[in-house]
């Protein structure tokens, strides 16, 4: 693997990657490159970075998500890990995809420099699995609270298979509807980025 890069690779769901870094070691620690617009240019195409979010979760067992905005505002998200080790979540909500109402989870920590790109029309969540876990989100759309949405974590259609038993969700992600029967996902025609 070539220092200057970020190694991009397949998940089970289209779309879904999973980006390597090369930790650079030496005495003094290590040096690892988390974003590179050349390496990740075949996800990217025409797309940029609009936002990037911080967020820290102290309580084991947490569950944030699962988040998403429909178009024109959905969003392609790349995800790390800063510190701790957590359980993130990928859920295909896009109509028509033949991994409709599949989900692709990974564990990321510090140590394996792993980061999950997300495209849009999927929903996206996770649980802590040590405590003060922290993420760092880059967006490729800014958010915007009218086309926001959420499916409820423990959804039946999902079954995901969290590792820990939720302990701390919050009254939001509590809130979101299940699926319904009818629910045929997220039109992405209407994308335009």
């Amino acid at each position: 693997m070539a220092r200057d890069n970020i190694i991009l690779k397949p998940t089970r769901i289209d779309g879904v990657r999973i980006a390597e870094s090369e930790a650079i070691a030496d005495d003094r620690g290590w040096f690892v490159r988390c974003y590179c617009q050349q390496s990740l240019s075949e996800i990217f195409q025409d797309r940029s970075i609009q936002q990037i979010n911080q967020s820290k979760t102290s309580k084991v067992g947490s569950v944030r998500g699962l988040h998403f905005q429909y178009p024109p505002h959905a969003e392609m998200k790349l995800i790390r890990c800063l510190q701790g080790r957590v359980f993130d979540v990928a859920v295909d909500l896009r109509a028509g995809s033949p991994t409709f109402l599949h989900w692709h989870a990974e564990e990321l920590t510090p140590e394996n420099r792993r980061m999950i790109v997300i495209p849009e029309g999927f929903a996206h969540g996770f649980q802590v699995l040590e405590p003060d876990s922290e993420l760092l989100y880059l967006h490729t759309a800014m958010y915007h609270k009218p086309s926001e949405e959420g499916v409820r974590y423990d959804d039946p259609r999902l079954a995901i298979d969290w590792p820990l038993e939720a302990t701390e969700v919050s009254e939001r992600d509590q809130t979101h509807a299940w699926l319904t029967p009818d629910f045929v996902g997220i039109e992405m025609a209407t994308l335009s980025r």
